[in-house]
């Protein structure tokens, strides 16, 4: 088995509408040796981070290390500081929208509140900076009958713009990878996921 897939088993198909279940059945396995992976490779792309400083006190990395670690040490549960290390993910391949980058990644794994605040961080981080581009810095306020709009702002403020400083002591992104690869488990929503088969809630 390499990279999470298994060898020599393939599907036989050329074209999907020629596809069978046996076929099905080959993909579904190796699509679930494949996604065992999915947190190594999430935490692969984040540390792209690493030296890049984009004009900042201290690299992009380091700015996602000391907001997951602030959050930790605040008592935040182990989704939030995961959604904490990861709300800026999006930075290398999304320059001009990364929050919706990292909201994609973390979207079939973190609940409702925790996804707003992550795909919207960019405009309540704005806040603190977009008026002196010229740029709203009020943007976030079409957002104020939103029931995340609290818990985004909060984020910001205690987290996020207050993560730029050279001499706090972050965890290590080490400490932080068994969180990412226990959020990373079990996807909570997908349109992979067959419902009828989710475990049901006892009554």
């Amino acid at each position: 088995m390499a990279d999470g897939h298994i060898a020599g088993d393939r599907a036989q198909f050329t074209t999907m509408v020629e596809g069978s279940g046996d076929d099905w059945a080959v993909i579904a396995r190796n699509a679930k040796e494949f996604n065992r992976g999915l947190a190594k490779r999430v935490l692969a792309h984040l540390r792209l981070l690493d030296g890049d400083f984009g004009g900042f006190p201290i690299d992009r990395l380091q700015h996602s290390l000391q907001t997951a670690t602030r959050a930790h040490r605040d008592g935040r549960d182990e989704e939030y500081v995961v959604c904490a290390l990861l709300h800026d993910i999006g930075d290398t391949l999304g320059s001009h929208n990364h929050p919706d980058i990292a909201a994609a990644i973390l979207k079939p794994f973190v609940s409702e509140a925790n996804l707003w605040m992550v795909a919207n961080h960019g405009i309540f981080q704005g806040y603190y900076f977009f008026h002196h581009l010229g740029l709203d810095r009020n943007m976030r306020e079409k957002f104020k009958d939103s029931p995340y709009y609290e818990y985004t702002a909060q984020f910001c403020h205690l987290y996020d713009q207050a993560a730029f400083d050279p001499d706090y002591e972050s965890e290590p992104l080490s400490f932080f990878e068994p969180m990412v690869e226990r959020v990373f488990r079990a996807p909570k929503h997908s349109i992979y996921l067959n419902e009828n088969k989710k475990p049901r809630k006892k009554v």
